[in-house]
């Protein structure tokens, strides 16, 4: 069986999937391990996140997961319809499930005539459209409230707006097409030749139209209307009298917290604090980055935790909810006892003998929320963050007021945190002014993206240390870890929630509006294009609520490429013009940087190219260690680590890998990109990790740790 849970569908026990273009069946649920029998009797046991990552993989029979709105697109149509929509989501929602997400029956019993155990889908569509029609929507037929309910299955939201509203007018109006062809055909004599004025365009369109249809047979258009209609055919490149030139680059939920979770991803609590470590800044200066965590309630794992520099605004909070959906591998330079191989999951032996890569795989859960508890911030309660909650299908509760006891276990994390991870770390400020050292400052030496690296590595520890606030009903004088507690639960639930995939990462990325120029799309002085934009190059989009300007979805932690909807519906992956130079990520605040420091000679091409010469050759001093000091602080994140071993540790520590040496890890990541015989170039004889060896950061041994698990 399988069926829907908080808006996503779920894997149960006796659910048919089908796996490497095979047909299974789901026999047992235990933590992230799924236990499949196939049709001729064997049997085999696959982690979670690989079966889901698996192309072939569906559920047989089971309604597949709603595709994430475009939300581009739904913030397009005018606001009635953009509430009207949401009005019809809302009773959608009673017709499938009985339980409106507001109203007198939110989290109650279904109102008598939308109870599932009472009446058919038909029936209750059927009392829907009686309902709307009484309320004022307009004669509504159940024929309607079907075809409403099927919309919002395949298209979310947006197939709930009336097109109507976002319909695009024609460019060329009600003008005769035998003129529209006259005209494309003058335009097309002209291709080539010496450009004249519009108006000395008007008689060769005339004579087009005598030789093909007679004298007098079909009339020439008005002045205004034909010069309306010149501009409207005609390219930008061969406008008749305009220069040829380029486009111009012109884009409450219901306060109740419940006491007790039992499935994991019931209730996720959300919260953001300045994490007591002070960091180097991408512009040099110290201070304290905001971290934003989201922690299961039933099981007290840590789904997502994010650092930011300051100001964690609404795109990342959204971000942090693909996060938590997105299944995680392990980092190339973590070490081995973090990783799936290295852990103590039942029947591991048989996992790694079905697939060996599962050995690179770090055994982390993944899940998509029902509920996610957030404070009154406006961070949380912004359009970005509640518009990525509803296209996900999670139930966002604020806080009441003044009552930060009511998503204490987030708060309480915060301390553990600080007691496990920060306080071992430089820099670490103390939970007060009078708990600070002296010299604080100074010891400052990793920027936000090590700290986040060195947290992603530590929470994969977490998952495996007992947690007193986690009992199992048969073993209470037994403390469990998260991951223990979350496997015990899951085999309890039955069913597990089908994780985002990579397209929809997408999607919940921020949205700009950008022309498709000559050059491609340009975007704060970098020019992004790709061979796939040819047909679209000076042409308008058909979202004439933009002005005909183009969806673009970017990065701002990653600005080397940006994503494009293109009339054919996905988004697509444009790649910065000079990405080959620049093999790391990069955010806005390095670029700025850059910027300020460079002067313009030339036009923009050259002066773009200067740019990106600038910010290569500021990373490679710094990977090399001749950058100043100034420029050192600012591009911390591409400097080698310095940490010294502990006082016990006398032995030498290996020397570090050279591609590694100053990189972070995903940079590590480009290495797949490079050639065969320069990967072979960049590895030592017999090494067969070439990746930087773990030397520790002098607080623990993890290989001796995971004995210890």
């Amino acid at each position: 069986m399988s069926g829907r849970r908080g808006g996503r569908p779920v894997l149960e026990v006796g659910a048919h999937v089908r796996f490497r273009d095979r047909t299974w069946q789901v026999v047992a649920l235990a933590g992230q391990q799924i236990h499949l029998a196939g049709e001729t009797g064997e049997d085999e046991t696959v982690v979670a996140g690989h079966l889901f990552a698996d192309p072939s993989f569906t559920i047989v029979g089971a309604e597949m997961p709603q595709a994430v709105t475009q939300w581009g697109l739904f913030e397009t149509a005018p606001k009635e319809a953009q509430q009207k929509a949401l009005a019809w989501q809302r009773h959608i929602r009673e017709v499938e499930s009985g339980l409106p997400p507001d109203g007198p029956g939110a989290g109650g019993t279904p109102r008598p005539q939308y109870d599932p155990d009472q009446f058919t889908l038909a029936q209750r569509e059927q009392a829907k459209a009686a309902e709307l029609t009484a309320i004022g929507f307009g004669p509504v037929s159940r024929t309607t409230v079907q075809r409403m309910r099927l919309a919002y299955r395949k298209q979310g939201l947006w197939g709930l707006v009336d097109h109507r509203t976002t319909r695009r007018p024609s460019p060329t109006g009600r003008t005769d097409e035998r003129v529209i062809a006259a005209i494309e055909e003058a335009l097309r004599r002209q291709r080539g030749r010496s450009k004249g004025t519009i108006t000395g365009l008007k008689p060769l369109v005339t004579q087009i139209l005598t030789d093909r249809h007679g004298r007098g047979t079909v009339p020439t258009p008005a002045q205004a209307t034909f010069y309306r209609l010149v501009h409207q055919l005609a390219d930008p490149a061969e406008h008749p009298h305009r220069p040829a030139r380029t486009l111009p680059s012109t884009a409450r939920g219901r306060s109740f917290t419940p006491t007790v979770a039992l499935r994991p991803g019931e209730q996720v609590q959300v919260d953001t604090t300045r994490l007591d470590v002070l960091a180097v800044f991408d512009n040099g200066t110290t201070g304290r980055p905001e971290l934003t965590i989201a922690v299961d309630v039933a099981t007290r794992a840590i789904l997502a935790a994010v650092l930011r520099p300051a100001g964690t605004k609404a795109v990342d909070a959204a971000l942090l909810l693909a996060e938590m959906a997105v299944p995680h591998p392990a980092r190339p330079t973590w070490p081995d006892a973090l990783r799936l191989a290295h852990t103590q999951l039942p029947q591991l032996k048989r996992l790694m003998n079905l697939d060996e890569r599962l050995e690179g795989a770090a055994a982390r859960p993944v899940v998509v929320p029902e509920t996610i508890v957030v404070d009154r911030g406006k961070v949380y309660l912004s359009t970005a963050f509640t518009a990525a909650c509803e296209t996900l299908g999670i139930s966002v509760q604020p806080t009441p007021p003044h009552a930060p006891a009511a998503k204490g276990i987030v708060e309480r994390t915060f301390g553990t945190i600080n007691a496990l991870l920060c306080q071992h770390l430089p820099g670490y400020t103390g939970s007060d002014v009078t708990r600070r050292g002296p010299a604080a400052e100074t010891e400052a030496c990793f920027s936000v993206t090590q700290l986040q690296d060195l947290l992603d590595e530590w929470l994969i520890h977490y998952h495996h240390r007992p947690h007193e606030g986690l009992r199992h009903p048969t073993l209470p004088k037994k403390a469990l870890t998260p991951n223990q507690m979350w496997a015990a639960l899951v085999a309890v639930a039955g069913y597990v929630s089908l994780p985002l995939n990579g397209n929809d990462y997408l999607e919940l990325l921020p949205v700009r509006w950008q022309a498709i120029t000559e050059r491609g799309i340009r975007i704060d002085h970098r020019t992004y294009d790709h061979d796939l934009l040819a047909p679209y190059r000076g042409q308008p989009s058909c979202i004439t609520a933009r002005g005909g300007k183009w969806e673009v979805h970017t990065n701002p932690h990653d600005a080397r490429q940006v994503w494009v909807r293109l009339p054919d519906g996905p988004l697509t992956e444009i790649p910065w013009i000079h990405r080959d130079h620049i093999h790391q990520p990069f955010n806005t605040a390095t670029w700025q940087h850059i910027k300020t420091i460079t002067t313009r000679h030339g036009d923009r091409d050259t002066h773009e190219a200067d740019l990106a010469d600038a910010l290569d050759q500021l990373m490679r001093r710094a990977h090399t260690g001749t950058a100043t000091a100034d420029e050192q602080r600012l591009i911390t994140r591409t400097a080698p680590l310095k940490t010294p071993p502990t006082a016990a540790d006398t032995r030498t520590p290996p020397a570090p890998h050279p591609q590694a040496d100053g990189w972070d890890a995903d940079s590590l990541d480009d290495l797949d990109d490079l050639p065969d015989d320069q990967e072979q170039a960049d590895e030592e004889p017999g090494d067969d990790n070439a990746h930087a060896p773990y030397t520790g950061l002098g607080l623990y041994d993890p290989a001796q740790e995971a004995l210890n698990w």
